[in-house]
């Protein structure tokens, strides 16, 4: 338990705070409670309102002003939970997502800031009757949704002594730019990328308790946030670190395969992407690369599908449809790539109409593709594996890295300065 608990701004009303206590019921299939939604795959549910067309302009339902960071909203029955940078301090709120209203803000740790910004690049996970957040420096704690109070905390310094370097690190690992890979949740276990190199590159937590269950690996934190996956038959948390692609045995930690991947600055940002037994991820040094996961007498063995060098997806995780990856590709282009063979079905060049942008938020929707560009103009596209095919595009925001979240028909955005609710059903 902690007493940081008890510095909580704007509850206010106590309504909400009886309301929350009473009513925490499972998330919808409408909601977007962690990192990519639902199953951290870019998919909006099979029964999310179909998006057929956008309007030239998308008026937002409400807008909020709101501090700097790079962590992107999540909802999850009826509340939304975001994290912003205030005072020099991490913050966490929750709001009302239908009106905006804020419930609660909890400051939870000191903030970093860079050349790119202040303010947290982690997106919480919102889980039952809590809200997990993680600072750039590795502090992380378990909120009450109730009310913002720490349920508990752990530190990637204090606790596994995890030094954060900042602009003095010689390479672009976590302990650089920012601890911006979220960790994931299976059943009572939570894994996060603490990246100690003394045995706890992954340590798994009792989610409710803040129990230590198991670490594992040796590896930095990358940029990049886990997923659960079955491969080859065995369900496992699969990692992207600052040195390797691997899975490990969620009961244990056991390291069930690892394939050492390095590249310049060890700079791994993509999420990786399932497909059967294949696991895809990419980089600017190696391009994209896809390992198959087969057994192995008692084991695992990871072996090498396809590589593609010249598909330098470098900060754009791709999302599946069907056996086709979409995503933004190294420069300004928009591309579709064959997953099972790694090659180029197509490229659209000059996506974004700014030079050197190179990143894009993409969210299936069903048979579209709904694409928020960098330069804060949402696109929308048909998941076509033989053409570029564009249905509407319309100006949301500005200037943006944030990934946005899709629940019940809304798309809500941030950008360096606010946070916005936009309701997609409305287009005509």
């Amino acid at each position: 338990m902690d007493n940081e608990g008890n510095i909580v701004r704007g509850i206010g009303n106590s309504f909400w705070a009886l309301a929350l206590a009473v009513s925490f019921f499972p998330a919808k299939a409408g909601d977007w409670p962690q990192w990519r939604g639902p199953a951290r795959t870019g998919h909006a549910p099979a029964d999310a309102p179909e998006i057929s067309s956008l309007p030239k302009e998308l008026k937002a339902l409400w807008k909020l002003s709101i501090g700097g960071g790079f962590s992107s909203p999540v909802i999850a029955g009826g509340k939304l939970g975001y994290l912003d940078e205030k005072d020099g301090q991490e913050v966490a709120h929750l709001l009302d997502a239908a009106t905006g209203k804020e419930i609660w803000s909890a400051p939870y740790a000191e903030a970093f800031r860079d050349e790119w910004g202040a303010g947290p690049r982690s997106t919480p996970i919102l889980d039952g009757d809590r809200l997990y957040a993680q600072s750039c420096k590795g502090e992380f704690r378990c909120l009450r949704l109730v009310d913002g109070s720490v349920v508990w905390r752990t530190s990637f310094e204090k606790d596994w002594g995890v030094k954060f370097l900042g602009g003095t690190a010689n390479e672009g690992t976590a302990s650089r730019r920012g601890n911006n890979g979220s960790g994931v949740i299976d059943g009572h276990r939570l894994i996060l990328p603490v990246g100690s190199e003394q045995g706890a590159s992954l340590v798994c937590f009792a989610k409710l308790t803040g129990k230590v269950l198991w670490k594992t690996g040796q590896d930095e934190a990358a940029y990049s946030s886990f997923v659960v996956a079955t491969l080859a038959g065995v369900k496992q948390v699969v990692a992207f670190t600052a040195d390797a692609l691997l899975g490990a045995n969620l009961d244990d930690g056991k390291i069930l395969w690892r394939v050492a991947l390095r590249s310049d600055a060890k700079r791994h940002a993509v999420t990786p992407v399932v497909f059967g037994d294949t696991v895809i991820v990419s980089s600017w040094t190696f391009g994209q690369v896809a390992l198959r996961i087969s057994r192995e007498r008692d084991g695992l063995k990871a072996a090498q599908a396809w590589a593609n060098k010249s598909s330098k997806i470098n900060l754009s995780s791709p999302v599946l449809v069907g056996p086709h990856l979409y995503s933004q590709g190294p420069g300004r282009d928009y591309v579709c790539v064959d997953a099972a063979t790694g090659k180029a079905c197509w490229s659209q060049p000059g996506f974004t109409a700014q030079a050197r942008r190179e990143y894009s938020s993409t969210i299936a929707v069903g048979g579209k593709l709904l694409v928020l560009a960098e330069t804060g103009t949402l696109v929308l596209l048909s998941a076509n594996p033989e053409q570029y095919v564009e249905l509407g595009r319309a100006q949301v925001c500005g200037n943006t890295w944030c990934h946005p979240a899709f629940a019940d028909g809304k798309l809500y955005v941030r950008d360096g300065r606010s946070l916005a609710c936009l309701d997609l059903r409305r287009a005509p």
